[in-house]
């Protein structure tokens, strides 16, 4: 059986982040996933909104790693020119009660070390003439990315630190052995390896491999729940320069508008409880878009809506259950040594990458 010092299994952004880390730490890294690529599932169907860190509990996982996070990407998109844009958000009050509630939002950005400022109903025309609101909070640190230019960088980074690569190769479950943690793969070629160190970044299905591994404590492995999220394409011209989200409403962020770096606007995501990984997009859903976006842009025209994609997040709560943190867990909570697993990392995962996989380096190296 080959033996491997580090298998990571998950080639979305957050494996190849951490792929990139360990092996830049000098480890032997064999990164393995079912796909024929990199980040084809969550990765690829996101916002590509490099989040300051805005709405988080204070203290929890998503804060802190966002915020760190958000820090470090922007250095490196500037240091190996990666596209991306420091374009701003705006949050927008409709009323005379939203308008109060952007205080309190303000205040809970402040304690995760994000600075809003809160402007009046004429400043904020005056960055975003097309906007109707009673008053707005700038995010001066939001902003957007290539996620896939990102994804290939960090790649490139693993790769040429020694990584290697390995696609079209499911992992099927595994045991923990007194040497460390034997897998199973499927793929064309089937095969069995034996890891020191095994990272499961498997996103959607991470709780699934973790329920497949013998020796790992049931009591341990969350539930997985899918929440789909989506998102509607502009047809028309956009008249924005900066991303645009309502006050939150509960169970989620409501209906925002996000750009890419051409310009191109697109609205949502909506929340799509599903059984299955199922991505298409059902037009009709687009209908209730509408009457939303008018509260701040009410120029909207009839139609200019189109089913554009959408993207599934990988939940351990279920609806109507409080929000989840990210979960990092490793020996210390489930006492396997070198088994860490990275559950439900949804958004903001993307921006949270770099820091998230700095942590599960530090938890690696420590034992």
């Amino acid at each position: 059986m080959e033996q491997v010092d580090c298998v990571v299994v998950g080639a979305g952004v957050v494996g190849l982040a951490v792929a990139r880390a360990l092996a830049m730490a000098g480890r032997e890294v064999l990164v393995l996933d079912a796909a024929e690529g990199i980040g084809t599932e969550t990765s690829s169907r996101n916002s590509e909104v490099i989040h300051a860190g805005i709405y988080y509990p204070a203290g929890s996982l998503q804060a802190r790693a966002c915020v760190q996070g958000r820090k470090q990407l922007y250095a490196y998109c500037a240091e190996r020119n990666l596209p991306h844009a420091n374009c701003g958000k705006l949050i927008v009050a409709t009323d005379a009660d939203e308008a109060a509630k952007l205080v309190s939002i303000q205040a809970r950005a402040a304690v995760n070390g994000v600075e809003l400022s809160l402007l009046s109903q004429a400043e904020a025309l005056a960055m975003e003439p097309a906007l109707h609101c009673t008053a707005a909070l700038l995010s001066p640190a939001t902003g957007i990315i290539d996620s896939h230019a990102y994804m290939l960088s960090l790649q490139g980074d693993a790769e040429n630190a020694g990584a290697t690569f390995v696609f079209y190769t499911p992992v099927l479950g595994g045991r923990v052995t007194n040497s460390g943690i034997e897998i199973e793969c499927g793929g064309a070629e089937p095969m069995r390896l034996s890891c020191r160190t095994l990272i499961n970044c498997g996103g959607l299905h991470a709780p699934k491999l973790a329920g497949a591994i013998q020796g790992m404590p049931a009591q341990h492995v969350p539930g997985a729940w899918f929440a789909k999220g989506n998102y509607f394409s502009l047809t028309t011209k956009n008249p924005f320069g900066r991303l645009i989200y309502p006050v939150p409403v509960p169970g989620g962020l409501g209906t925002h508008l996000t750009i890419d770096l051409g310009g191109q606007a697109r609205f949502g995501p909506d929340v799509e409880w599903v059984e299955t990984l199922d991505y298409e997009v059902d037009p009709k859903r687009g209908e209730s878009f509408y009457a939303s976006i008018r509260r701040y842009w009410p120029a909207l025209p009839d139609g200019a809506l189109a089913p554009g994609y959408s993207g599934i997040r990988p939940k351990t709560v279920p609806p109507g259950a409080p929000a989840q943190d990210f979960a990092i867990s490793g020996p210390n909570d489930h006492g396997v040594p070198g088994l860490v697993h990275m559950f439900g990392i949804e958004s903001p995962g993307l921006t949270a990458s770099l820091a998230l996989a700095d942590h599960v380096a530090e938890r690696v190296a420590n034992g």
